[in-house]
């Protein structure tokens, strides 16, 4: 397995930062985050992330992702795009940045529930996808669908139906492990079986459901929130052993949104403790089958 993180999770860092600390630290790729925000007065997550690429004039900063990147020592585990599956103008940008960089793999984002009727949104974005993997066949690169609370494809069995008999190599899943604790969450390896082929990328991260007060009737109101790897409800230990199972050895990305520690110290620890997972799941079975 080689380890990456998705530059939504590193904020205060400036490119040249978050490549810099990262290949310093040891991870093998990053993951950079491409879309436009809204400016902050404080950097955060989802507005004024100083480790995001803008969309808008993207093809002027591709040779500076790529002279960032490659300056480092860091290799692409692909591209964390935010353009939607319908959006095929922009879908179409993202394809040629993506063969541009040799990033290999661009996510395109699903279309959230509540949006329309899910079975209209549903055959609609099967549509998209299938315009989508004819051109990523023509770039030789591949488009990827998450695994994602709120969406058309919060599980597995969702993504499978979506994706099913597209080539599975310009079309694949994201499995993402804490998107899971929020909905969605399936058997490990039985969801890593399910989807075959189409298990192209994997995300890491973590969260927990909390009681944040009560409802007139007394009974008590949820919400999730996200927390450290070490700290969430999924069981990472078992998610390791059920990837190693089925034989993934591909690139795993981190993006852990817990701010319980400081962004350096997070990304070391994260580091550290996947390749505790990984290293636990080969000496329990040394020969890899």
């Amino acid at each position: 397995m080689r380890f990456s993180v998705f530059t939504a999770s590193t904020p205060q860092w400036s490119p040249s930062q978050a490549a810099e600390a990262l290949a310093e630290q040891g991870w093998d790729g990053i993951e950079w985050r491409i879309t436009d925000q809204e400016p902050a007065a404080e950097p955060g997550f989802w507005v004024g992330n100083r480790a995001t690429w803008p969309l808008l004039g993207l093809e002027e900063h591709l040779a500076e992702i790529d002279r960032v990147t490659r300056a480092s020592g860091l290799e692409f585990s692909g591209l964390g795009g935010y353009v939607p599956s319908h959006d095929r103008a922009n879908v179409e940008r993202m394809l040629n940045a993506t063969a541009v960089l040799g990033a290999g793999r661009v996510r395109v984002t699903m279309p959230a529930l509540g949006t329309g009727r899910y079975p209209d949104l549903f055959a609609a974005t099967r549509r998209d996808l299938e315009w989508a993997a004819e051109r990523a066949a023509g770039y030789g690169v591949s488009v990827l669908v998450e695994l994602h609370h709120r969406t058309i494809v919060a599980s597995a069995s969702a993504a499978v139906r979506l994706v099913d008999g597209l080539d599975p190599a310009r079309v694949g899943v994201i499995h993402d492990i804490g998107n899971l604790v929020i909905e969605g969450q399936e058997d490990y390896l039985a969801a890593f079986e399910m989807l075959g082929p189409y298990l192209a990328h994997v995300h890491v991260k973590n969260a927990v459901w909390r009681p944040v007060g009560q409802r007139p009737d007394g009974s008590t109101v949820w919400a999730e929130q996200w927390a450290p790897l070490r700290d969430g409800q999924a069981d990472l230990g078992a998610y390791f052993g059920a990837l190693a199972e089925v034989g993934y050895d591909g690139w795993v990305t981190v993006e852990d949104f817990s701010t319980a520690r400081p962004l350096a110290e997070r990304t070391r620890d994260n580091l550290a403790y996947l390749r505790t997972l990984a290293e636990r799941v080969r000496v329990a079975d040394p020969s890899g089958s």
